[in-house]
């Protein structure tokens, strides 16, 4: 009897045969930061392989992404000014707005992803305005300007809006302002268990979204809380969320599973910052088989139930698959 699963390891191509889980780079999607100016191409330290970039090096890296089969982004805006409410992220001129327009006028065939949120926009670096005494963002405030934002996305020519922010009832709010703007076919992917994790550090430097005072436990969960996880992803599968994510991915895999069985949705998950320079640190040092251990973190998240993979290591992963 224990011979058989012998026999079936024996042969690579029988093991691929019987393979369960299987990578391609279709799963993936791809993060870009978009920094105000012109021939801006520049590496952030903590997070080797990954750049700020102005709009012209961000339609070339378009095209080297799609060589590598990779047709779907996620953007960052990273505006010159910065102010309590985020302005830059309501205006139609803003940095998004306008790198959404000039991908698509060279790129038309990329699947622009935008994430909705205020941290990267504000001088305080929350995620939405700040109540009255100064300690929290204020939900409510936070939602009506998210509408905002998620039209001018929509008009730009978004193809999904991703709302980071996890403000209560954030997939109601932008549904209905999407419905009312005439943006019914528009998908929202919901980060929906979004957790106030450590492994976000230097996410904080590439995006300079790092806040001024405090910390954003007040709106992002708790990670000891299994229950609430699942509970999160539940409500914005009946707010409306077309699709729902786990972020940090590596140490909440077993939420994927859970919230993958509790919701008829796709799920996505977000490969974080802390996550990618960790690996990309420990192959500089020698200290594991880097290309191995990424295609294995890989083959962990669509295992768990990931059908789609935001992450840094895409390009990567992507030239692998091609070998």
């Amino acid at each position: 009897m224990f011979q058989r699963f012998r026999r079936t390891r024996l042969n690579k191509h029988l093991r691929s045969l019987v393979r369960e889980t299987n990578v391609s780079v279709e799963d993936f999607i791809y993060p870009l930061f978009i920094k105000s100016g012109e021939g801006i191409k520049k590496e952030v330290a903590s997070m080797p392989g990954v750049f700020q970039m102005s709009i012209d090096e961000i339609i070339k890296e378009c095209s080297e992404l799609k060589k590598l089969g990779i047709f779907s982004i996620i953007l960052f805006g990273i505006p010159d000014t910065k102010d309590s409410i985020g302005s830059d992220s309501l205006c139609e001129h803003g940095i998004i707005a306008s790198s959404i327009r000039a991908i698509k006028e060279v790129h038309p065939d990329m699947f622009i992803v935008t994430d909705l949120c205020f941290c990267e926009y504000t001088d305080h670096g929350h995620c939405g305005i700040i109540d009255d005494k100064n300690e929290t963002v204020d939900n409510d405030a936070t939602l009506e300007i998210s509408g905002q934002q998620a039209i001018i996305h929509a008009k730009a020519g978004a193809d999904m809006i991703a709302p980071s922010g996890m403000m209560d009832g954030i997939i109601e709010t932008l549904r209905e302002a999407l419905d009312g703007a005439g943006f019914k076919n528009l998908p929202i992917m919901s980060y929906s268990t979004k957790f106030a994790s450590g492994y976000y550090g230097p996410f904080r430097d590439v995006a300079e979204s790092t806040p001024s005072f405090g910390d954003r436990s007040s709106y992002q969960m708790d990670p000891a809380n299994r229950r609430e996880a699942i509970a999160e992803s539940v409500s914005d599968e009946i707010q409306g969320a077309d699709i729902l994510m786990v972020k940090p991915a590596l140490a909440y895999l077993d939420l994927v599973r859970e919230i993958k069985d509790a919701t008829s949705l796709p799920m996505a998950v977000y490969n974080v910052s802390g996550e990618y320079a960790m690996l990309k640190m420990a192959g500089q040092n020698n200290l594991i088989d880097y290309d191995r251990v990424v295609m294995e973190t890989m083959v962990a998240f669509k295992r768990a139930g990931a059908n789609i993979i935001i992450t840094y290591h895409a390009k990567e992963v992507a030239a692998m698959l091609q070998k």
